[in-house]
C-alpha cells in the first residue's frame, strides 16, 4: 500500500505545506495497520517521531470518507497540558476538512462542551477523570455522543499500565462502549513500552479485537548524557585524589556558586545560563525548593529571574504560562518541573534537561530525556546526584550513594537490554471496585444486586474478583449507608455515599490530600495541604509567602509575597521501583567497567562505593555483619517484593531468628539485630520460604493496610486480601530468599577450598 496516496487530500495538502520530504517509518507502519486491518493498534516509537500524526492521518482519512453520526474519535490523555498541546495541532490539521476538535477537562471552556452536546461530531479530547465525570453526570447523553464512535486513541499509554488510574480508564472505555452500543478500535501511543505484547493485551482487554503492533525501523537513537555527583557541603568526592578517571565532559564546569551554597543547584544555575532547559525533580516539595534556590542565585548574581515552575498543585494560569513560555523558541527561560512536563507536550527547541537524583523508573527517565532533541538535535540530559556527607559514626549501608547507583542502573538497563517496566497485572483492585460500583449506581439509578454485578464484575480488570468478594462489599456498603435498598429490593446510592459521589474529587482514583487554595489578592497561586497558621510562611510557585489568613471552611489561604527560603509540603509521593533495577544496581557495584557519561565527582564517588561494596562483603553475600548483634541485609528487590520481605522476616522468621529493631531503608537495605549466626539466618529463612503459607499471614494482626484512595470504604477483610494477594510480591520475595542458601553454601565452599 502507498500510504501517502491513501491519505485524504486535505492530509496530503497538510504534509506538502509542512515541507515534509517523505513519511517516517512510524507513519508508514501505522497507515498499513490502520488502513489494512480492523484490529486495535499499539504504536511504540521514540519521542518526537511523529506518533500523533502517524495515528491521526489514517484515522481522519477514514472519518473524512465516511463521517461519523456522533463523536468519531475519543482521544484520552493523562494530562490536561498534553490535551491543550495536542488541541492546537489537531485543530490546524482538521480545520480544512471541517472536523471539529473539542477539549473536555476542568480548565476547558463550558461553551465548547455545550456545543458538542448539541451536535456530537469530530474529535473529543478528554482526561480519564473528565470521562468519569461525563459518564456520571451526562449518562443519558452517552448514546448520542458516542453511538457511532470509530476510534479511541489512548496517548502515553505507558503511564496507565501500573496503577488504578489505568484500570479506571479501561473500565470507563468498556462501560461507555456498552452503553453507547459501539465497538471502536483502540489505538495506543507511547515512546516507552518495554514489553509491547503485554501492553497490547492491556490495550485490548474487554474489546473483541486483537492488537496489531507494527514493526518498523525507527532510526538510531543518539543521546548526550551526563551524570555528576555533589556532596551538599565540601569537600567533593574527587578532592585530594592524585588521579581521576578521564571522562568526556559535555562542557567544562563553570560553577561559581557562592560559598556555602548548594553546589548541585549552583551547577544547574551555571549550566542553564543562556539556554532553555527543563529541571526535573521527583517531588513537588523538591521542585519548590530548587526553584527558590535558583531564584536566589539570580538575586545574588544580580541577574533577571530566568526560572519558572510547573507541577500539579499550581493553578492553571501558572502552569499554562510556563507551557507557553517553553513553546517560544526564542525564550531562554528554564522550568523546574515534576512529571507534569514528563509526557508528550511539544515544548519547542529545548536544549537540555536536568534530572535531580534518580527517577523511580526507566520509563520516567526515557520520557524526561525525550523532552529534548525535538528539532533535529540529540536528546540531552544531565543528572545531578546530591547527598550529605555520611556522619563519622554512620553504619556501612549509609556509605553507598544509592541515587547515583540507581541512576546508572536505569541508564544501563535501557542501553544494554532495552528494559522498560512491564504492566502490573494480577492485582485485586478493590478500591477501584468500590469506585466503579458507586459510579455505576449514581449514573444508572436503581438496580438489583444481580444487575449491578453484571455491569461491574464483568469489566475485564475485575476478572480476579469473586462473586463472594462482591457480595461482601455490597453488604458492607449497605451497613455504612453508601448504598441503600429500596422497597423493591433494588440498590441506590445512600446518603453517606452521595456525599462521596457528589464531590468533584470522586472522579479521580489516585490518592489525594485535603487541599487548600492559596491566593494573593485576586491571583490564585495553586493548592497546598496542611496549611500553617497565620503569621507562618509557605512555599508555592517557586516563591515564599507570608500567611495572612486561613479559612478552614472554604479551604482557602490568603497570603503576601515575602523573601526567604522554606520547604514546601504537598503530601507523600511513593516510588514503585522494579526488581530488575535493584539487580542492575548490584551489577553496577560489582563490575569494574566505567561509564562514559560519568563526570569527575561521580566517577570518584562510584570508585568509593565499589570499594565499600568489595570490602564489606556485600559482593559475596546479602547479609553483612555490622558489629555486635547488628546486621544489614541487601536483598536487591523492588518495592513490592521488598515490602513482602520485611513482613516475612518479622512475622514468619522473627522469633526463630531473635530479630529485633528491624529498620528498613526501602528498597535498598534493612538493618536489625538478631541472636542467630549468619548460617542459621540462611537456613531458617529458606525453611520458612519453602513452606506453603497463606499470604494473609504477612498482614499484621488488626492491621488494615489502606493502600489506595477508596480502601477506607472497603471491608477490612477485602483490604487485607487485596494488599496480601495484590500488592505484596510474595513469589518474587520467596525466590530471592531460597537463592540465598545457595549463595552461602558457595561462599563456605570457596572458603574451605
Amino acid at each position: 500500500m502507498n500510504v501517502f496516496e491513501r491519505y485524504a487530500p486535505f492530509i496530503q495538502d497538510y504534509i506538502y505545506r509542512s515541507g515534509w520530504q517523505a513519511l517516517r517509518g512510524v507513519q508508514n507502519a501505522a497507515g498499513q495497520a490502520i488502513f489494512g486491518t480492523d484490529g486495535n493498534v499499539l504504536l511504540t516509537a521514540s519521542t518526537a517521531s511523529g506518533k500523533t500524526e502517524a495515528a491521526f492521518f489514517p484515522i481522519l482519512t477514514l472519518l473524512d470518507e465516511e463521517p461519523s453520526r456522533s463523536v468519531g474519535v475519543l482521544y484520552i490523555a493523562p494530562l490536561k497540558a498534553l490535551i491543550n498541546d495536542q488541541f492546537g495541532r489537531l485543530a490546524d490539521l482538521c480545520e480544512e476538512a471541517g472536523i471539529p476538535v473539542t477539549r473536555w477537562h476542568g480548565d476547558a471552556p463550558q461553551s465548547q462542551k455545550r456545543r458538542l452536546l448539541r451536535r456530537p461530531s469530530g474529535i473529543l479530547q478528554i482526561t480519564p477523570e473528565s470521562l468519569e465525570s461525563l459518564m456520571l453526570n451526562k449518562h443519558m447523553e452517552i448514546p448520542s455522543l458516542f453511538g457511532d464512535l470509530r476510534f479511541i486513541v489512548v496517548d502515553e499509554i505507558h503511564s496507565l499500565l501500573r496503577g488504578d488510574r489505568g484500570l479506571q480508564t479501561f473500565c470507563l472505555i468498556e462501560r461507555m462502549c456498552r452503553l453507547a452500543g459501539c465497538s471502536p478500535r483502540r489505538i495506543g501511543l507511547s515512546a516507552t513500552i518495554g514489553n509491547p505484547e503485554a501492553a497490547g493485551r492491556f490495550l485490548a482487554a474487554g474489546s473483541s479485537r486483537q492488537t496489531v503492533i507494527p514493526r518498523f525501523e525507527g532510526g538510531r537513537e543518539v543521546w548526550r548524557l551526563s551524570m555528576e555527583h555533589f556532596y551538599n557541603t565540601e569537600p567533593q568526592a574527587d578532592e585530594g585524589r592524585q588521579t581521576v578517571p578521564e571522562t568526556p565532559l559535555l562542557e567544562a564546569p563553570t560553577d561559581t556558586a557562592p560559598q556555602a551554597a548548594d553546589p548541585g543547584v549552583g551547577y544547574i544555575f551555571e549550566h542553564t545560563r543562556g539556554k532553555k532547559c527543563l529541571i526535573f525533580t521527583n517531588s513537588r516539595e523538591e521542585c519548590e525548593a530548587v526553584c527558590q534556590n535558583l531564584r536566589q542565585y539570580c538575586e545574588a548574581k544580580h541577574e533577571p529571574d530566568r526560572f519558572l515552575i510547573h507541577h500539579g498543585n499550581l493553578s492553571a494560569s501558572y502552569r499554562e504560562s510556563a507551557e507557553e513560555e517553553m513553546k517560544d523558541d526564542d525564550s531562554l527561560m528554564s522550568v523546574c518541573a515534576t512529571a507534569t512536563l514528563e509526557l508528550g507536550i511539544d515544548i519547542g527547541r529545548l536544549e537540555r534537561a536536568f534530572q535531580i537524583d534518580a527517577p523511580f523508573t526507566v520509563s520516567g527517565f526515557l520520557q524526561r530525556m525525550g523532552r529534548t532533541g525535538r528539532r533535529g538535535s540529540p536528546a540531552e540530559m544531565w543528572f545531578v546526584m546530591r547527598e550529605d556527607h555520611p556522619e563519622p559514626r554512620a553504619m556501612m549501608p549509609e556509605m553507598i550513594p544509592w541515587y547515583l547507583i540507581q541512576g546508572i542502573a536505569l541508564v544501563q538497563l535501557y542501553i544494554e537490554e532495552r528494559f522498560v517496566e512491564p504492566p502490573r497485572t494480577g492485582r485485586l483492585p478493590y478500591s477501584l471496585l468500590y469506585h466503579q460500583t458507586m459510579s455505576t449506581l449514581a449514573s444508572c439509578g436503581e438496580m438489583t444486586p444481580g444487575e449491578l454485578a453484571s455491569r461491574v464484575l464483568t469489566l475485564s480488570c475485575f476478572r480476579r474478583v469473586t462473586q463472594e468478594d462482591y457480595r461482601l462489599l455490597l453488604r458492607h456498603l449497605l451497613e455504612i449507608d453508601h448504598i441503600t435498598q429500596t422497597e423493591n429490593r433494588g440498590l441506590i446510592v445512600g446518603l453517606a455515599g452521595e456525599r462521596i459521589v457528589n464531590n468533584y474529587k470522586f472522579y479521580a482514583v489516585f490518592q489525594e490530600n485535603v487541599e487548600y487554595s492559596v491566593r494573593c489578592g485576586p491571583e490564585e497561586l495553586g493548592t497546598i495541604v496542611k496549611p500553617p497558621p497565620a503569621g507562618d510562611k509557605i512555599a508555592i510557585a517557586g516563591r515564599v509567602w507570608l500567611v495572612d489568613e486561613v479559612d478552614h471552611k472554604k479551604r482557602e489561604v490568603y497570603c503576601t509575597l515575602v523573601k526567604g527560603n522554606i520547604p514546601a509540603y504537598f503530601g507523600d509521593v511513593a516510588g514503585d521501583i522494579h526488581t530488575r533495577i535493584l539487580e542492575r544496581m548490584y551489577g553496577v557495584l560489582d563490575e569494574q567497567k566505567s561509564y562514559p557519561y560519568l563526570m569527575r565527582h561521580a566517577s570518584c564517588r562510584l570508585l568509593d562505593a565499589r570499594d565499600t561494596f568489595q570490602k564489606s562483603g556485600m559482593k559475596d553475600r546479602p547479609l553483612v555483619h555490622l558489629g555486635g548483634n547488628m546486621w544489614a541485609l541487601f536483598p536487591w528487590l523492588g518495592s513490592y517484593a521488598f515490602l513482602a520481605l520485611e513482613r516475612f522476616l518479622k512475622i514468619r522468621c522473627g522469633k526463630r531468628l531473635g530479630l529485633k529493631g528491624l529498620n528498613p531503608s526501602r528498597p535498598y537495605y534493612l538493618q536489625f539485630t538478631m541472636k542467630t549466626s549468619e548460617e542459621e539466618f540462611y537456613r531458617i529463612t529458606a525453611e520458612e520460604a519453602s513452606k506453603d503459607f497463606d499470604p494473609l499471614e504477612l498482614v499484621y494482626p488488626k492491621e488494615v493496610p489502606v493502600f489506595e484512595k477508596y480502601d477506607e470504604y472497603v471491608p477490612d477483610e477485602l483490604v487485607r486480601k487485596g494488599f496480601a494477594l495484590g500488592v505484596l510480591d510474595i513469589e518474587g520475595m520467596k525466590d530471592r530468599v531460597l537463592g540465598w542458601s545457595k549463595i552461602y553454601q558457595q561462599v563456605v565452599s570457596n572458603f574451605r577450598s
